[in-house]
């Protein structure tokens, strides 16, 4: 486990990258050369669910572009406020499958621990914008209940971090809880899935790479990118040393309605991430989250999309199109 020295201690650089995300809409529109005719309607979609996004990222946008893909990604919108009665607050059951707070088991063999509601960005189209992290996630120090039903379960081999974003985290906390899930016999795997390395990559420091290295457990770092141009020199470096440390690296992708819903944005984001070491794993439908249907492709277009990408790229760049469905067993592939 990591330990510090309280009379030496400084934050880590991330942490303060961090705390210095841009929070309000008026200076994210001013950095950007924007509209301040975008301003009311983004104040009013944010008070749901406020807008935070980090000064890297803000730097890869276009000035004076309202259509940029990595701006439309977290700019709050009047779209937001349309609801539809297909978009829901919970739209993938995950209240409905977590038997401990912050433990979510739907699928064999595997298991999701919600480590945290905090996340670096806060991605418009987040499926669990509306999740209630507060009664739902536990509080530091008390996970005995999910890690006793993992225990428990012979079946689990693999165990997955996932919130918010669970790099939001203390190298220190999620060292000791690598060392709780390593320490379960039946455990071999642990996954986790972040946008971090991706909108914050200054968090890949020689704390996360060294405990990563150190766990005696298979490591998998699905990451999340939609769009080639999030992905820079800065965040090269940062996968490629996460790949040095010994995880594999996959990334999973949303379908988005003006952000990357035609092939050639798609073919550049798949050869962007197999240049950095990433392999392209799932491109996912639209979770039906409310808020959010301004972002929604209908499958038929997807299956088209699929279709031309298949034609153009060799089968391994070719991310798995996937809708996760209540109840159901895995990820429906769609086809």
């Amino acid at each position: 486990m990591l330990q510090r020295n309280p009379l030496t201690w400084q934050r880590p650089r991330w942490q303060q990258d961090l705390a210095e995300a841009v929070r309000d809409p008026a200076e994210l529109l001013q950095l950007l050369e924007l509209s301040p005719d975008l301003l009311a309607p983004a104040l009013r979609a944010s008070r749901d669910f406020p807008l935070r996004v980090p000064r890297s990222y803000v730097a890869r946008m276009r000035k004076g572009d309202p259509d940029d893909p990595l701006l439309r990604q977290v700019l709050p919108l009047a779209a937001e406020e349309v609801h539809r009665p297909e978009f829901m607050t919970d739209p993938v059951g995950d209240l409905r499958a977590m038997p401990h707070p912050g433990l979510l088991h739907k699928y064999h063999g595997r298991a999701l621990l919600i480590t945290t509601g905090a996340c670096a960005v806060h991605c418009r189209y987040c499926f669990r914008r509306h999740f209630p992290y507060g009664e739902a996630n536990p509080a530091a120090g008390q996970w005995q209940a999910a890690l006793d039903h993992i225990a428990g379960d012979p079946s689990l081999s693999e165990i997955i971090l996932s919130g918010g974003d669970p790099l939001s985290l203390s190298d220190t906390r999620l060292a000791a809880l690598a060392e709780q899930l390593a320490a379960i016999p039946h455990v071999r795997r642990l996954r986790i899935h972040t946008r971090l390395p991706i909108v914050l990559p200054s968090r890949v420091n020689q704390e996360l790479t060294g405990w990563l290295t150190q766990a005696p457990l298979q490591k998998v770092l699905v990451v999340h990118a939609n769009h080639a141009r999030e992905i820079d020199a800065e965040t090269v470096k940062a996968l490629r040393d996460l790949q040095n440390c010994g995880v594999t690296l996959l990334n999973q992708s949303v379908l988005l309605r003006g952000i990357n819903d035609h092939v050639e944005a798609l073919i550049d984001l798949s050869e962007t991430l197999f240049a950095a070491g990433v392999l392209p794993y799932y491109l996912h439908l639209l979770d039906k989250v409310q808020g959010a249907a301004h972002f929604d492709i209908p499958e038929t277009e997807a299956r088209l999309l699929l279709s031309r990408l298949r034609n153009r790229l060799p089968g391994y760049l070719v991310p798995q199109l996937v809708r996760e469905i209540e109840g159901e067993a895995s990820k429906r592939a769609i086809v």
